[in-house]
This record gives structure tokens, sequence and C-alpha cells, in this order.
């Protein structure tokens, strides 16, 4: 791989950052076509709808990548992974994961489910405790897990279509939490119930 010296000015413009971290490189993408979720589903995966904060893109990457996630999906009109923030906030787990971008979820969670993935959509107001999913055995292998947008959760129309749709208990008194540290909870949850 060949590796050419650049001066600041031009690795300056070569950044998103103000202080850039001295090191620039072309990598190819990790994206693949959303169907392969249908033809060769992994044990978990991942699909963002809306998602908006390019920050919690590449949060929710490092945490799918750390819970050996096989796939993240970016739904319409979400946040570009490969943004400079979502890139650098994923820590080079951007690098590990299969990334499904543009996707029309609806149709995905369908096909998905025909091909024997439980489809499980994080929603405060679930009907099901995430811990009596586990014990339910919904969260064991291949699992998709929908999050929504950071403001509005997921669209009804979204939710309604999972096997189930799943809350995080909370004991205090926060309202709601951050979408990516939800994402941690139901990613890491699963995890260990495969």
């Amino acid at each position: 791989m060949p590796v050419h010296l650049v001066t600041e000015k031009a690795a300056a413009s070569l950044s998103e950052t103000v202080t850039p971290q001295g090191l620039v490189a072309v990598c190819r993408l990790r994206d693949v076509p959303a169907d392969t979720l249908v033809t060769d589903p992994p044990r978990l995966a991942v699909a963002l709808a809306e998602l908006n904060d390019p920050g919690n893109a590449g949060t929710v990457l490092r945490t799918a990548d750390a819970c050996g996630a096989g796939a993240v999906v970016f739904g319409a009109g979400s946040a570009d992974p490969y943004s400079g923030k979502a890139v650098r906030s994923s820590a080079g787990s951007l690098f590990h994961v299969d990334v499904v971008r543009g996707a029309r979820l609806e149709s995905l969670a369908a096909d998905v489910q025909r091909a024997g993935v439980t489809v499980l959509a994080a929603d405060g107001g679930g009907e099901v405790a995430l811990d009596a999913a586990a014990d339910e055995g919904l969260l064991a292998a291949p699992v998709l897990w929908l999050f929504g947008n950071e403001a509005r959760g997921l669209a009804p129309e979204l939710a309604a279509l999972a096997d189930a749709r799943v809350r995080i208990p909370m004991r205090g008194r926060a309202e709601s939490l951050n979408l990516s540290v939800a994402a941690s909870i139901c990613l890491y949850a699963t995890q260990l119930a495969q």
C-alpha cells in the first residue's frame, strides 16, 4: 500500500475536523446488499430507522462490532456511516461489520422474518421487557434489532412489523435513554442470550 507525505495544508483540506489526526486513508467500503441478510442472515444484526446523528451511527457500529453483530443496516434517510464523525465514532469498527445503506426497512423486516430471523423493535413503551425477552427465548439467534430516530423513535408502522416491541426496564426517573446507549444495552443482552 503506497504511503504519501502531504503538507499540513493538504492534510487539513482532506479532513473534516479542526485538528486532524495527521493520517488519512483510502479504504474500500464494506457495503453489502440488503438481501444478504435474507440469503445468509447473521446471528445478530441492527437496523437503524432515520438515525440523524453521525456520532450515534458510529457508536452503534462500534457496539454492534463489540457484540458480534454481522451487519448494521442504515435505513433510508439515516446518517451516512462513512461521514467523518461516524467513522471516528466507530473507532475502526466500520471496517469489521458489513454495512447496508438506504434500505427500505419495512420490506427488509418482512423478508428476514420469512428467512427465520426474529425482528425486535426497541421501544420505550414496548409490551415486553428486555429481561423477559431473554427469558422467553426472543433473543436467541438470529435476531434483527430495529432502532428508531433519536427524537421520534420508530414509526408505529415499522414497530408493528416486529415480532415484539421490547423496552428496557428503568428503575430511576429518567424518561428515556440515548439511542446508542439503548442499542448497547439491547445488543449486549442479546449477545449474552446467544
